[in-house]
């Protein structure tokens, strides 16, 4: 447990990045994306400085990633912007270079690592089996590059293999938590489990030849990590406009290799846990290229949209302070939670003032998915993940929001959750302006459908990645990453993926689900 001072400058650091994006996509919004639009992003990262019982070694690696990230983009992007095609993908390039350095760096882990890769292929069925079900749609929709273990997602798989489910693995456990938390907020390439697969099966394939192809790519991604994300970036035709033609992506990791090379090695030296090393530089970047982006500004011309952004980034920094104020926080994982659930809380808040409720919504984006996959079998591993994302975030903010002891009666960690800001907001308040003004009852929810396949400004994503570096700086040595616990999944709500009750093979105490079962 930190003291209030850390409490209080971990609240002052995330609304410094907070606000800093918000200034930008204010004044920005709806016009040309170049990169040094960020520069108060980095600015406000450079202000974070470890505090008592923090790791300098950590802040580091947050650091230091974010200024190499931008002073490397600055200087090769093609006329230095980004295609909105190439932006998802920015937060990619950072722990397959890091993960090369503790190969380097360490051959014991390098040793394990290559025990994983061999596991990959003694798993086939495994891996065959859980792409087949993804593609397939038997487990609705799924986030891939879930933070946690839903069901489907890539962590959940590389968990199943670690823990030698069917085929033993004997590798050290310290080893293989850095091997999962490389594929969850450490993101070792843009690949998710089970897109190879799927590719092979639509051009043509046998089913066999279609696993054989999805072990092929799990493998690549682990042996030559840099090299694969360039081949998935060559190919990633987002939209139909082919691959990566944003900056050298292979350049690009040189470069950022060689500048955090001292950082990654004084962090192993420091006794920080690699688990947390392959994370802390990959979460933090995002900003630059992505959340501050082209796609991003083109999503905010909508006024509407644009308020709901802004007046959740007021409720969980007004709430955040007033937990501060009554000495609420009895961990330093309880700012996470205020932070993450006053946002959610805002959002099942504004759906409700047009008189829609969660369960309508996941219902709707549960049917469309199933209609979904079945007139597009060729679907992207990621293109349900956000949805995903805004159903779970919808599911926890309006348990929040509810009535005691249905819920928690607008208040988390007994902090009450101002929601007057949403109250006083001239657009949101307003929403016949922006519409048929006789008839303006689904304003709100239209703007917040678009924000359905880009949730990451309702429960901030600079925010969640400020605390946690904070947090991990905290105890540097316990992996941090994936998160260990339920998070309780909206999509399992409806269907039943993760009760004892499921007959399907692999099947737990849990479902399909691992998070009880974690490394």
């Amino acid at each position: 447990m930190a003291d209030k001072a850390v409490y209080a400058k971990m609240i002052a650091e995330s609304a410094a990045a907070a606000d800093a994006d918000l200034g930008v996509i204010g004044k920005k919004r709806g016009g040309p994306f170049v990169f040094t639009d960020a520069k108060p992003y980095v600015d406000a990262v450079n202000g974070m400085k470890p505090g008592a019982g923090q790791s300098k070694e950590v802040f580091d690696l947050h650091v230091q990633s974010v200024n190499a990230h931008y002073d490397i983009l600055t200087k090769i992007a093609v006329k230095g912007t980004i295609r909105p095609e190439d932006d998802p993908f920015v937060e990619h390039y950072q722990t397959p270079p890091i993960l090369e350095i503790l190969y380097d760096a360490d051959p014991a882990f390098k040793a394990s690592m290559w025990k994983f890769i061999d596991a990959l292929a003694a798993n086939k069925a495994l891996l065959g089996r859980e792409a087949a079900r993804i593609y397939g749609g038997m487990y609705g929709p799924t986030c891939v590059v879930d933070f946690a273990f839903s069901t489907g997602s890539t962590s959940n798989v590389v968990n199943r293999i670690l823990r030698g489910e069917f085929v033993p693995l004997n590798i050290p456990k310290d080893h293989a938590r850095t091997i999962l938390a490389s594929k969850s907020w450490g993101m070792n390439t843009s690949y998710g489990v089970g897109a190879a697969f799927r590719g092979a099966l639509e051009s043509g394939k046998t089913a066999a030849e279609a696993e054989q192809a999805e072990v092929d790519m799990m493998q690549f991604i682990y042996r030559e990590p840099t090299a694969a994300q360039t081949q998935i970036m060559a190919t990633h035709n987002l939209g139909g406009h082919g691959g990566h033609t944003s900056f050298d992506t292979a350049e690009y990791m040189k470069q950022y290799k060689a500048r955090m090379k001292p950082y990654v090695l004084a962090a192993v030296k420091a006794g920080v846990h690699p688990a947390n090393i392959v994370t802390v530089p990959a979460y933090c970047v995002g900003d630059v290229g992505h959340h501050l982006g082209p796609a991003t500004y083109n999503m905010f011309k909508d006024d509407m949209v644009f308020a709901i952004y802004e007046a959740v980034t007021r409720v969980f920094e007004n709430t955040l302070k007033k937990g501060l104020e009554m000495d609420a926080y009895k961990s330093e994982w309880d700012l996470l939670s205020v932070a993450t659930g006053s946002g959610a809380c805002a959002v099942a808040y504004i759906l409700w003032l047009d008189s829609f409720t969660v369960p309508m919504v996941i219902d709707l984006l549960l049917k469309r998915f199933h209609n979904y996959a079945v007139m597009h079998p060729d679907r992207g591993a990621a293109d349900e993940l956000h949805n995903v994302d805004f159903m779970d975030i919808l599911k926890r903010g309006e348990y929040i929001l509810d009535v005691e002891p249905k819920g928690k009666g607008a208040k988390i960690k007994k902090i009450p959750i101002d929601l007057s800001v949403i109250d006083k907001h001239e657009v949101i308040m307003n929403p016949q302006r922006y519409t048929y003004p006789a008839c303006a009852i689904t304003q709100r929810f239209a703007a917040l459908m678009s924000l359905a396949d880009y949730p990451c400004f309702l429960t901030t994503e600079c925010v969640t990645a400020t605390l946690m570096t904070n947090i991990i700086a905290l105890t540097p040595g316990t992996p941090a990453a994936p998160a260990r616990v339920d998070k309780g999944s909206a999509a399992t709500d409806l269907l039943k993926r993760n009760v004892p009750y499921v007959k399907g093979f692999g099947a737990g105490a849990k479902g399909y689900s691992e998070w009880n079962v974690a490394i």
